[in-house]
């Protein structure tokens, strides 16, 4: 289903990481959230593209949809 998103227990302890790369997908919607812009993400983390980024968006919309337990 996400072709760009990696999660393995051997990578990052098991966190959604972009695929061939550390970086985790939690950080770069946290830069998105922060107002950076897709472009911005792609200068910090040049392993990245846009297309990866928008995969995060979407895996991050994806893992939004399960009900959880946490009050906010």
């Amino acid at each position: 289903m996400f072709e760009r998103i990696l999660v393995d227990p051997n990578v990052c302890h098991g966190k959604s990481v972009i695929k061939g790369t550390r970086i985790v997908v939690s950080v770069v919607l946290g830069y998105l959230a922060n107002g950076s812009s897709v472009e911005q993400v792609i200068e910090d983390f040049p392993q990245v593209n846009k297309e990866d980024v928008l995969e995060a968006i979407s895996f991050g919309s994806y893992l939004s949809n399960f009900e959880s337990c946490l009050t906010i």
